[in-house]
């Protein structure tokens, strides 16, 4: 079912680029969309965005993740690739209880991504292996 929703899903987003290049801001008709398809969920997401608290991680190789700093303080490692955020919402109202489509994390990935509103950090393949394994996050040394 899930790759049914994923074009759909990720194509709600992707719609505030142009908008937002254009006009700075996003407009009334997608944050209505935003909200009627992503819930509370996407305010939550859009605060994220506002305060800058996704980076995009990458490496050399190519590999690349999104690292969200959610309002706990916490940073969630976030893969758009294939729809997975480590967070507790996400493995209860995603996987758990099927309530939701995603967390405020992923959806603050996504729209970062198509808004170009992220931080940018350049990692070794080591650091990212050990990111995408668990065991760092980007700011460990």
């Amino acid at each position: 079912m899930w790759n049914q929703r994923r074009p759909w899903l990720i194509q709600v987003p992707r719609r505030c680029e142009p908008a937002v290049h254009r006009r700075s801001a996003v407009p009334d008709d997608l944050l209505i969309a935003l909200r009627f398809v992503f819930g509370s969920c996407a305010l939550q997401a859009l605060d994220l965005v506002d305060q800058r608290s996704v980076t995009c991680v990458s490496s050399p190789s190519g590999r690349r993740a999104y690292q969200v700093m959610g309002g706990s303080g916490l940073l969630y490692t976030c893969y758009t690739y294939c729809h997975y955020c480590p967070c507790p919402a996400f493995s209860y109202t995603v996987l758990r209880r099927n309530e939701s489509l995603l967390c405020k994390h992923i959806l603050a990935a996504y729209l970062s991504q198509a808004m170009g509103l992220f931080q940018q950090e350049t990692l070794s393949d080591q650091h990212m292996s050990n990111i995408l394994s668990g065991r760092a996050a980007a700011t460990d040394t």
